[in-house]
């Protein structure tokens, strides 16, 4: 009778860089998969931009519009009483506290906070509101 001898060293080596190499791919698609999936949630920045000013303790934010100006569904303002206003196009303040999502700014619009400021640092923040949904803050400043 003749007895074999089973060589098994060469088996370890073998699998092991299998295993290595589906490690490699699977990991190499999550990450891909975790990377392409994040880009598409990412939206675009649109250009618009208001100014603001103070005379006295009125704060006076003026509407400048910009390339995106034609998606701009309507414009907030918060002031530094705390409350969001909304443009509305009704003079002489042009500012409630109501929204009205169909008054559409036009550029160099002028919104009044009437009485709102004092002579000290007052925090406004103007977003504008897109078509899209979407809500961009456009003027963040210290009067």
């Amino acid at each position: 009778m003749m007895n074999f001898k089973q060589n098994e060293e060469a088996v370890s080596p073998v699998i092991g860089v299998i295993l290595m190499v589906a490690i490699t791919v699977i990991l190499a698609a999550v990450i891909a998969a975790f990377v392409f999936g994040m880009a598409g949630n990412v939206g675009t920045t649109k250009n618009v931009a208001a100014t603001a000013t103070q005379v006295g303790n009125d704060i006076i934010i003026t509407y400048q519009g910009g390339p995106d100006h034609n998606a701009v569904m309507n414009l907030t303002v918060i002031g530094s009483d705390g409350v969001t206003y909304y443009y509305d196009n009704e003079p002489p303040t042009n500012l409630v506290a109501a929204i009205d999502s169909t008054v559409k700014p036009t550029v160099g619009a002028t919104m009044k906070l009437v009485d709102n400021g004092t002579t000290s640092k007052d925090h406004i923040v103007a977003a504008a509101i897109f078509d899209d949904g979407t809500t961009q803050v456009i003027l963040d400043t210290n009067l």
